[in-house]
Order: C-alpha cells, then sequence, then structure tokens
C-alpha cells in the first residue's frame, strides 16, 4: 500500500468515526473504533415496489412477487484490521422474524461503484427546474437549462445540491476491509421481515459486534394527487408514525420524435433549489431536523403539499413522482464512555441503523392506475424497452433491458 493510499484511509476513517458516532459527540474516544457497522432499512411502496425497485442492488434485497409494499435491506461494514485468516469473511446473525435463515454473508467486492446523481434519460431539448409548494410557481421559475449549449455528455452544471452530502458509512475507500450485503446469497428481505430483535455481526476482520433493535421497517407511505381548478396538482399522503420529515420529486416532460424525451421538468418540494445528493439518501433526524427549519424537507406533520400548475403544464406527456418519508436512527458503541473523563476509550466498534419510507407514483394518459398494478407472486418483471417511455421508466425503477 502506498504512502499515499494509508493516509487517504486514515483521514477518511477519522472522518467516519466523527459521523458515525453522534451519540457520543461529547467525546472522542481515545482510540478506534476499529469496525464501522451500517444499517439502511427501507419501505416501498407504490410504483416503486413492482419488482425492479430504483437501482440493480435493490433487486437482490427485494422481498418479491406481487406485494404492493416492499422492504429493502443494505448492510455495510468497515474495519481498520486486515483479515486474522485467509480471505475476508464476516457474516451477520438475524433474529428469526428477519426470515434471513441463521446470517447473511456480507462480501468483500474488488471495486465498488460510486453514488451518482443521474438523469433517467438524457432529454434532448431543455430542462425546466422549479421548486416549492404552491398553487403557481413564483416569479423567476423555472430556471431553464439549454442542452444545446453544453458539450456532449456534460452534466448541467449545479443541477444537483452540493449542500447536503451522501453519507453511506463504511466502504472499500475509507475502509482496510470492507464487507456488505446484498450479496449473492440469492437472499432477500420480505414484505413481513422484521428487525427487532438482538443482531450479531462476526469476522475475521472485525471485533464482534452485538446489538438489539427496537425499531422495525416503517409503515409504507399512501399518496394521491388532486388535479386543482387552478390547474396545480394536490398531493396527499398519510401521516407515517416516526417519520421526522418528507420531501417529494417529480419529473417528466414532453414526448418528442419516437418516443424520446424532449424537454425535462424536474420540481421539489424544497423552498430552495435543492435536488439529488445526500436528499436522495438516508438522512439523520439531526439533519432532517435542520433542513426542515431551514424549509428543504417538510415537516412530520405534513401531509399535503401542492404541486405547482406550471408544472403541469410544462411537462403534459409524462410525470413521475417520489415522496419520500425519513425516518428514525438507532446508534450503538463498544465500550461505552468511561464515566470518568480521565479514563482511557479504546473504542472497539460502533453501529447505526437509518430508516426512510418511500413511495412514487406515474401520472400520464392510459396510465393512471399503473402504480397500483403489481406482478403476480413468482411473475419475473418485464424488461424496459431501451428507447422511449420504456427507458425513462428503466432508468428510474432499474429495470432489465430487453
Amino acid at each position: 500500500m502506498t504512502a499515499n493510499r494509508r493516509t487517504i484511509i486514515a483521514l477518511s476513517l477519522g472522518a467516519a468515526t466523527i459521523a458515525a458516532i453522534p451519540v457520543i459527540a461529547q467525546r472522542a474516544p481515545t482510540s478506534g473504533p476499529v469496525a464501522r457497522y451500517d444499517m439502511r432499512a427501507g419501505t416501498l411502496s407504490g410504483f416503486a415496489a413492482m419488482g425492479g425497485g430504483a437501482g440493480g442492488a435493490l433487486s437482490m434485497a427485494f422481498g418479491g412477487g406481487g406485494n404492493k409494499v416492499q422492504k429493502e435491506l443494505y448492510l455495510r461494514l468497515g474495519s481498520s484490521s486486515l483479515p486474522a485468516k485467509g480471505a475476508a469473511k464476516a457474516e451477520h446473525f438475524m433474529p428469526a422474524n428477519a426470515k434471513l435463515g441463521k446470517s447473511v454473508l456480507l462480501s468483500t467486492p474488488k471495486e465498488e461503484r460510486g453514488y451518482t446523481d443521474e438523469l433517467p434519460q438524457k432529454p434532448k431539448g431543455r430542462i425546466l427546474i422549479f421548486w416549492g409548494c404552491g398553487e403557481h410557481a413564483p416569479k423567476g421559475q423555472p430556471v431553464v437549462i439549454d442542452l444545446s449549449k453544453l458539450a456532449a455528455g456534460q452534466m448541467p452544471p449545479g443541477l444537483w445540491t452540493s449542500t447536503i452530502m451522501r453519507d453511506w458509512g463504511p466502504s472499500l475507500t475509507n475502509s482496510k476491509t470492507f464487507g456488505r450485503w446484498p450479496a449473492e446469497d440469492r437472499k432477500f428481505v420480505k414484505a413481513d421481515s422484521s428487525l427487532i430483535g438482538a443482531h450479531r455481526v462476526a469476522g475475521n476482520y472485525s471485533p464482534e459486534i452485538a446489538f438489539s433493535l427496537s425499531k422495525d421497517f416503517m409503515a409504507p407511505l399512501s399518496s394521491n394527487t388532486a388535479e386543482q381548478a387552478s390547474g396545480a396538482s394536490l398531493l396527499r399522503w398519510n401521516a407515517v408514525p416516526d417519520a421526522t420529515g418528507y420531501l417529494a420529486f417529480l419529473f417528466g416532460g414532453k414526448m418528442g420524435p419516437g418516443g424520446e424525451m424532449g424537454d425535462m421538468v424536474m420540481w421539489t418540494s424544497s423552498a430552495s433549489r435543492q435536488f439529488g445528493g445526500g436528499l436522495s439518501d438516508w438522512l439523520s433526524p439531526g439533519q432532517v431536523a435542520a433542513l426542515v427549519r431551514d424549509r428543504t424537507v417538510m415537516a412530520p406533520a405534513t401531509t399535503q403539499c401542492t404541486i405547482p400548475a406550471e408544472v403541469r403544464k410544462a411537462g403534459p406527456d409524462f410525470r413521475m413522482g417520489m415522496l419520500t418519508a425519513f425516518g428514525p436512527e438507532e446508534n450503538f458503541a463498544y465500550p461505552e464512555r468511561p464515566v470518568d473523563p480521565r479514563a482511557a476509550w479504546n473504542l472497539q466498534w460502533t453501529a447505526r441503523i437509518r430508516h426512510r419510507s418511500m413511495t412514487s407514483w406515474m401520472d400520464m394518459p392510459g396510465m393512471a392506475q399503473m402504480s397500483g398494478q403489481q406482478p403476480q407472486d413468482g411473475q419475473q418483471p418485464k424488461c424496459k424497452k431501451k428507447g422511449g417511455l420504456g427507458g425513462i421508466v428503466g432508468g428510474v425503477l432499474g429495470g432489465k433491458d430487453c
């Protein structure tokens, strides 16, 4: 390992340690943690629950078949130690109600693709950007990005937020040894899986990690839209217990020749222009509280938002919306912080578990009820076409190519 790479890992581990142990932020540990564990637990409903989900990895994490509600679970283990013997090996032993068998294996990939924001399909014309809830878009909207003025393949600068950073905890780049799940073990969480109970993570490159969870997968979101006399759309949803805040996003546009996207329209419920980045992630309650205060995220008591009439008018042929309820977080550390502030605190491991619930819907002629149509149990989701509407939908839902 080069000196530069050792320096990068050391700096990354230090930053990750601070982020991973908010419950002990009053005092930094004397050393450690040796291992960091991260769990992401999500509930999907609506169009997002139709088999393939919002990305390729989700197809392995989903409960299968024709359920209208699916669940997703991501596990990530990072360690500052190399394997004690042989190849890296680690497994997570779950409570029986998780319905994942005795354990799931955390695989160590040779490489890992970073998480990036991408447009579902490159539009041919312009991107029209709106934000905020209300009957009409305020003066100064939309912001228009003319793609013909950009170099071929160039992502429009400033499109995605840079103020809310992604944080997936352990990774190949900030750990000496790393493991993750879903893996190639053909296991996935089911619609009735539960996380409550005792968990244990054991391997040959980290100390044993043990904790008990009291928070389960969040309840599903259910949403509907109703056209208003002004041409605006009223988006309404059910209040989800433990939700810390809500964020809505919509994209759509006009169809061009051959069914390809012409102008693309993007809208967010944020009171400021905030798209993608960490807002597409699992956020901690502390992060969400700050975002609620600056009106980037809607307060947990909110159950409706009006999508401006101009958004619907600008994208008359196709619209797809997504609504996220950010949820609670549980944190664990071993050993616990000493009572004596002068005592050494050599931290062995930390663990954090974050939650969210998401739903999505489609709004276009002839497909108003599509979000409620689910494949039958055992039936594979239909493949996506590489162009036109199929390509747009597949780009968002991660369907397989024909």
